[in-house]
């Protein structure tokens, strides 16, 4: 089993058990709340079943994120839009479940996705995750996603420090001799100075 998918598997385990009512379907196609309907999601491999829970009404955090890692994981599109909606969750491990899925997910649409969400100031509190991702896509939209963020967060007094860490270890591990300029701002910012020393020697020297 993939490890992430242990992960969460166990944590949304915990989660179904609260969760009123143990039937196994619902009524339009779905699934109930409860361990039943749990166990049918994680054993099932029929992926019509899975995305019939992402469009169903009624149906339960739980239900809906274990629906959209596994079609993720298994490349089928029809989970894009419930996991882009998860990887801008408040709840981290939520957020970092769908990026885990989007990046293997092969959609196209995925690094604009990751990219307007690490760019947007009204939602940077979760920003992390998008970040990480756009790094492990090595996408077009990546590197300047990653500088438009990393240059917002070097702002005086930002509290935003881990999503700027994110960002100078994403353009380290992409090496764009296009992000020396914002990693060398980095290097005024005593939390990011070493990150960013490494980050810049990854990158080729321009000539």
């Amino acid at each position: 089993m993939d490890g992430e998918l242990r992960t969460l598997t166990e944590r949304l385990r915990r989660e179904s058990d609260g969760t009123a009512g143990g039937s196994a379907a619902g009524a339009e196609g779905g699934v109930a709340g409860g361990p039943v309907a749990f166990e049918r999601l994680v054993a099932t491999d029929d992926h019509d079943e899975l995305a019939a829970v992402l469009t169903a009404a009624g149906q339960p955090l739980w239900a809906r994120e274990l629906a959209a890692f596994r079609l993720g994981l298994a490349g089928d599109r029809r989970a894009f839009e419930a996991l882009v909606l998860l990887l801008n969750h408040r709840d981290p491990p939520r957020c970092a479940s769908a990026a885990h899925a989007l990046a293997r997910l092969g959609d196209p649409r995925t690094a604009r996705a990751a990219a307007a969400l690490a760019t947007n100031e009204l939602r940077v509190a979760y920003a992390l995750q998008p970040v990480r991702l756009l790094a492990e896509l090595r996408a077009p939209e990546s590197v300047p996603a990653l500088i438009t963020t990393l240059e917002r967060r070097l702002r005086p007094h930002d509290p935003y420090r881990r999503v700027a860490l994110a960002c100078v270890e994403g353009l380290g591990a992409l090496g764009d001799v296009r992000a020396r300029p914002v990693l060398n701002g980095a290097l005024a910012h005593p939390a990011l100075a070493e990150a960013a020393v490494g980050a810049l020697a990854r990158i080729p020297q321009q000539r």
